[in-house]
């Protein structure tokens, strides 16, 4: 039986998430908890001094030079440049003909796909793996409305794929978060146990349907289902695309208590797995480090930024860290 995270919420020995006066904190998103995330993007020292040439910074200079919005250089005429470039007052000192080139800023609409499918309704300390998904996405959204870009995105879960199309308003965000909330609360324990390991691909295929050149998709989810059509998709979007990948994760895999028990499903069957067991732990936390270590793989080998996010820690601070450190790396290259 394949060893999969989807029924881990019914574990025995497993910490839930925190709970408060409604009971729903941290195991389910409202509309007004992520709309309220617009306000942590805008507040200054979280995101406003994020590097210009980031990944979530907005619109992108074109590779093309032309008449544009961003002034590049002043250099010296040559046959064939618009007569309208000249730059007088320059070649008037200079005693030969300059222009003044521009770079070209050309719109880039975002598409978010996060992932709601029961393998995400999990989380040991802070929240699901859901709410932290959802969280990301909101703080994603209104981080590129608030530099300008059109917005949309693509939410699954194990029955379906519904896609948002990208819009320069805050309606249009709304639009999408809304969605994400109705997908978010229609996860429960005791909800059939559909095992959409497939819907990954399908959503990753309608991103590409979608974001045919140069979009910015940012895919959110655990990546449980994951084979080679995934890293193929992934493969095609890279190629015309900038793409970032945010692996959302619990540490409990990682961080085994020595007792206790916890029962994995493979569809219809399941299994308790009790934590006492050497061999069991080592094969469990063997599990968990091999999937990391093949995601791994796929960033060195696409090219493809992933970060990490904890659903054991606050959303936003991680993802201010991690862009931040995205940022540094590609200032390196």
């Amino acid at each position: 039986m394949a060893l999969s995270q989807s029924a881990l919420g019914r574990s025995t020995g497993v910490a839930r998430p925190r709970r408060t006066e409604d009971g729903e904190a941290g195991a389910y998103v409202c509309v007004a908890d992520l709309v309220a995330l617009e306000a942590a993007v805008r507040a200054p020292g979280l995101w406003a001094r994020q590097p210009g040439h980031q990944l979530l910074a907005g619109r992108h200079a074109s590779r093309v030079r032309g008449r544009g919005l961003s002034f590049e250089e002043l250099r010296e005429y040559v046959a064939g440049d618009d007569i309208r470039s000249m730059d007088w007052r320059v070649t008037a000192r200079a005693g030969k003909p300059f222009v003044r080139v521009f770079t070209e800023e050309k719109d880039r609409p975002a598409l978010i796909v996060i992932d709601q499918r029961m393998n995400m309704f999990f989380g040991s300390k802070r929240s699901m793996k859901s709410v932290a998904a959802a969280e990301a996405a909101a703080l994603s959204a209104w981080r590129v409305l608030s530099v300008g870009d059109r917005v949309g995105g693509i939410v699954f879960n194990d029955n379906e794929v519904v896609q948002v199309r990208p819009h320069r308003s805050r309606a249009a965000v709304i639009d999408f978060l809304t969605e994400v909330v109705r997908q978010n609360r229609e996860l429960h324990a005791e909800a059939p146990d559909l095992r959409g390991r497939a819907q990954l691909n399908v959503a990753l295929r309608a991103a590409a349907s979608q974001a045919e050149h140069d979009h910015l998709v940012i895919v959110i989810s655990d990546f449980d289902g994951h084979d080679a059509e995934t890293r193929d998709m992934l493969l095609r979007l890279t190629r015309s695309n900038d793409v970032l990948a945010v692996l959302v994760y619990d540490p409990f895999l990682l961080q085994l208590p020595e007792s206790g028990a916890m029962v994995v499903s493979g569809g219809a069957l399941q299994a308790e797995l009790p934590f006492g067991h050497g061999d069991m732990r080592a094969r469990i936390i063997e599990f968990a480090r091999e999937r990391g270590k093949e995601l791994l793989r796929w960033q060195q080998e696409l090219g493809l930024p992933m970060m990490p996010v904890s659903a054991a820690e606050e959303t936003a601070p991680q993802m201010r860290r991690m862009m931040a450190e995205l940022s540094w790396r590609t200032r390196r290259r």
